[in-house]
């Protein structure tokens, strides 16, 4: 199981960003991570890859452990090798390689088993290995991000930590994404889904969080949240008992607070 247990991180000796966060994804399972903008979320993220330092970032208090074992302090490297793996935010390819250059620069870790993982990403994005090799800029949106996601998976991930992989996708390449994260689950890799689309993130999810400025204000079963009269509020759009989204001038004219933060 990879977690986090009372986990603070501080950045520029100055921010606290997350304030006492304890979250569990276990194995072979989907945990979604929801929250608005600024709540931590990358910041979780970061803590449990190790990427903290090279945004100024440390760890203050609590850990993170895989299978009971910390590596909060591990290095980037470390952990990839252990077996924890993120794609960022952002569709972060290598532009002017070709898709199959930017696969296999993800498979350091694994480069024994590199050509049958090459054909483990191409069954799960039939797009790329049509495309092995276009030049990584050229490819479409959601086909950069199927390329990032594909580029983790050469790794051979246990677990596998995807920050906002729909953002600024169409609805049916979102459908695809949120296929391809069923899939990958499938094969026995467990994901931690940051997301905004709390409706996908949920529908798929066996469990799910909820923070706010730096700390977990909701722990439940997903299908538990997608029922929480907040979370179908405030993250899905509706009203308590209603299916349809609220208007725009219902939303900005609604005072209600949240029960965790009244």
């Amino acid at each position: 199981m990879l977690s986090a247990r009372n986990l603070e991180v501080v950045y520029d000796d100055v921010v606290l960003a997350l304030r006492g966060v304890s979250i569990d994804v276990p194995e072979d399972r989907i945990v979604a991570l929801l929250g608005s903008n600024g709540a931590g979320k990358t910041t979780l993220l970061r803590a449990l890859t190790g990427l903290l330092d090279i945004h100024d970032g440390e760890v203050t208090k609590g850990r993170v452990t895989l299978d009971d074992t910390p590596i909060h302090r591990a290095s980037p490297e470390r952990v990839v090798r252990q077996g924890v793996r993120q794609v960022l935010e952002g569709r972060r390819v290598f532009v002017e390689l070709s898709v199959e250059e930017n696969l296999k620069v993800g498979a350091h870790t694994a480069r024994s088993r590199m050509a049958d993982n090459l054909e483990r990403v191409y069954a799960l994005f039939p797009v790329l290995g049509d495309r092995r090799a276009a030049v990584a800029g050229y490819l479409s949106g959601g086909e950069q991000q199927m390329l990032a996601i594909g580029r983790a998976m050469m790794s051979e991930p246990r677990y596998l930590l995807l920050d906002e992989p729909t953002l600024g996708l169409a609805p049916r390449m979102v459908e695809n994404i949120r296929d391809v994260v069923l899939e990958i689950n499938k094969g026995g890799t467990a994901v931690l889904l940051v997301e905004q689309n709390a409706t996908m993130a949920l529908s798929i999810a066996h469990h799910g969080y909820v923070m706010e400025t730096g700390r977990v204000v909701l722990d439940k079963p997903a299908e538990a949240l997608l029922k929480d009269d907040d979370v179908r509020e405030f993250y899905l759009g509706l009203h308590p008992g209603e299916d349809g989204r609220k208007s725009f001038r219902d939303t900005k004219h609604y005072r209600r607070k949240k029960r965790w933060s009244a």
